[in-house]
């Protein structure tokens, strides 16, 4: 399923209230985690050490919950695409949480819904929950309420 095109910031308003989604599946491999400690610096062994993550009540790493939530931008644009803008910016977020962990090896993908378009000098700016599952069915890996600009 590709995204929900819209167009321009009036398309944008008339789809509040619309869900995306789903997004295809993403494998978070242990070398994209090792990747992501590298460019944070958080190299805390429930991540990183697959040998004592063993004995950790997972049973083996996990990613970071700040690698799930940097994965809800990436799943965005899959989710919906603004036509005839100058400009989309990540404004921010209202809320984030972690309910579940993610599992080395495990498959996740995006859901989201417009949950608010409210105008801005020069565009709209939309309030999008964006929710991370993994492929167990169990809670969400990640849910947040995303602000995304776009600028006409």
């Amino acid at each position: 399923m590709g995204p929900l095109v819209v167009k321009g910031i009036d398309g944008l308003r008339t789809a509040t209230g619309a869900v995306l989604g789903p997004t295809e599946w993403l494998r978070i491999d242990q070398q994209r985690i090792d990747m992501f400690a590298d460019v944070t610096g958080d190299h805390q062994w429930i991540h990183v050490d697959p040998e004592r993550a063993r004995d950790s009540p997972f049973g083996c790493t996990v990613a970071h919950g700040y690698l799930t939530l940097s994965l809800c931008n990436y799943f965005l644009p899959q989710l919906l695409a603004v036509e005839g803008v100058r400009l989309g910016v990540n404004y921010g977020a209202n809320r984030v949480r972690f309910p579940a962990p993610v599992p080395v090896d495990s498959q996740i993908r995006g859901r989201g819904e417009i949950l608010a378009c409210d105008d801005i000098p020069g565009g709209v700016q939309a309030t999008i929950l964006i929710t991370a599952e993994t492929a167990d069915g169990g809670k969400p890996a990640c849910v947040v309420e995303t602000l995304n600009r776009w600028l006409t």
